[in-house]
């Protein structure tokens, strides 16, 4: 097997499996056929039955990054088996969407604290916490990487409280790579445009916006979530070296193409009905 990736061999811990169509699989997929040794973390026994049939060569370790004690619980094992991870994948993400009662997204002045604050323990603090928990597992130069979005500057109704919430974590991963530049471990967040995935499928609205994101993509094709795996190995491979406290867009071109001249035609002289 030509690895120019450098991944054989190594061991890389996957958080956030949901099922097949999740960003956590994909990436842990690709690195299993790319002769890393994967170990995965899920929160519920049920996705624990489920990812040990997928992937039956690979530990699975039930870890609910909302309880500190599942986290320590984590390291402890990790310790006892002296595991040495050269990669960590942070795939976690969750959100409470309170649609009005017609349905619209709520507006997000309306936001509630206790799902604002949950959110954020989830889907941005639960990556401080492993890094504090695991970083006696890390070994130098370690790669650690987060799904993140493309961008956060886009006030995306639907998406609502989320957004700010991902621009945390995108500083986070900023002061985690100073925190431990000591170690040249880096840190570095993946940031994909729309996918087909079934947490998206929670999002209010959300089919219409991946359809317009699509015919804003240059190629007027939609992200596959098979081309995040594909950066997400570049990223946690040692052939990225060069890369750290970087938040890297990756959306087909579609943050150039808001002016695609189809899409003013279509906004400005809409269709008949």
């Amino acid at each position: 097997m030509n690895d120019w990736l450098g991944l054989a061999g190594k061991t890389v811990l996957v958080t956030g499996f949901k099922n097949k169509k999740s960003v956590a699989w994909h990436i842990g997929k690709k690195l299993l056929e790319a002769g890393a040794q994967v170990i995965w973390t899920v929160r519920a026994p049920e996705r624990q039955a489920e990812l040990t049939k997928l992937a039956p060569q690979s530990r699975v370790y039930l870890c609910d990054v909302e309880q500190q004690a599942s986290i320590d619980a984590l390291a402890q094992s990790l310790h006892a088996e002296q595991v040495v991870l050269h990669g960590l994948v942070h795939s976690i993400a969750f959100a409470h969407y309170r649609p009005m009662e017609d349905g619209s997204p709520r507006p997000f002045h309306a936001t509630a604290r206790q799902d604002f604050l949950q959110a954020i323990d989830i889907s941005c603090f639960s990556l401080m916490a492993l890094a504090q928990a695991l970083q006696g597992r890390l070994a130098d130069q370690a790669s650690v990487i987060t799904i993140s979005i493309s961008t956060t500057r886009m006030a995306s109704e639907n998406y609502g409280y989320m957004a700010p919430i991902k621009a945390a974590l995108d500083a986070a991963v900023v002061f985690l790579a100073k925190s431990f530049a000591a170690r040249g471990i880096r840190f570095n967040a993946l940031c994909p445009g729309l996918l087909k995935t079934s947490a998206s499928a929670g999002i209010p609205g959300y089919l219409e916006s991946y359809l317009f994101a699509e015919q804003a993509t240059l190629r007027k094709k939609a992200l596959a979530t098979e081309e995040v795996g594909d950066t997400a190995l570049f990223l946690l491979s040692p052939r990225s070296s060069g890369l750290n406290a970087q938040s890297v867009v990756l959306d087909a071109g579609m943050s150039v193409n808001y002016f695609d001249r189809d899409l003013v035609r279509r906004a400005v002289r809409p269709d008949p009905a």
